[in-house]
């Protein structure tokens, strides 16, 4: 991870643009080197910086509800576009279904626009390193809203068949990450190094050939575990 985690910031509220910059500005890690009022002005400022060779931003905070282009469908454009940035979703209490399309679209996670400073910092830098920000309570009440609890057996079935490649190690780290629980929880919940921890989920998305843990836990949902 870079020394100073570069940030983007899409809002089409100046005012809470600039409440969060604030709030990120309190780590010495983390500076906010672009902002954008929409999804298109996001994606465009983006294909810019790249086509002039400018470093792109590590995370972006993105809003979900903006004019021209709203937050699920710029997500899905730039996890595609510029797989190196990682997306963390802004949402209410009352927007879990944005928030489950957002991570569909390939969001690295959600933070409710009531986040703690300590809170925002801490899950800007998680998600650099790779990890996901999925609370238990909002990741089980997402899933639960956004997949059918009773899939047809067939589409179970084949589901779980993706699954068998995993070691029984792998499996439990699977369900734990289904579960929105962080490296350093499952390094405690298992009693196993936070490196193995990371080692493991590397194969996990190697051997299922998925991008991210919101995938993982996805599949895992769907596959009725």
């Amino acid at each position: 991870m870079p020394d100073q985690l570069r940030i983007m910031l899409v809002d089409d509220q100046p005012m809470a643009r600039r409440g969060f910059a604030l709030m990120l500005r309190r780590s010495p890690n983390l500076t906010v080197t672009v902002e954008a009022g929409n999804g298109q002005e996001a994606i465009n400022l983006l294909t810019a910086r790249r086509s002039e060779a400018a470093p792109l931003p590590d995370v972006i905070l993105m809003d979900v509800r903006m004019p021209v282009l709203d937050g699920i469908e710029t997500t899905r454009e730039i996890t595609r576009a510029f797989p190196s940035v990682k997306v963390l979703v802004l949402t209410t209490y009352d927007e879990d279904d944005y928030a489950f399309g957002a991570l569909t679209a390939g969001a690295s996670g959600y933070l409710l626009k009531d986040v703690r400073t300590p809170d925002l910092i801490a899950a800007v830098e998680a998600v650099a390193r790779g990890d996901a920000i999925l609370t238990p309570r909002i990741t089980r009440q997402v899933l639960d809203r956004g997949i059918p609890r009773t899939l047809p057996h067939h589409q179970q079935t084949e589901m779980r068949a993706l699954l068998d490649p995993l070691t029984p190690r792998e499996r439990d780290i699977a369900g734990l990450i289904a579960d929105g629980e962080s490296n350093a929880e499952i390094s405690e919940r298992l009693a196993i190094e936070p490196a193995s921890v990371r080692r493991n989920v590397s194969r996990i998305l190697s051997k299922l050939d998925l991008r991210d843990r919101v995938q993982i836990a996805v599949l895992w949902h769907k596959s009725g575990l």
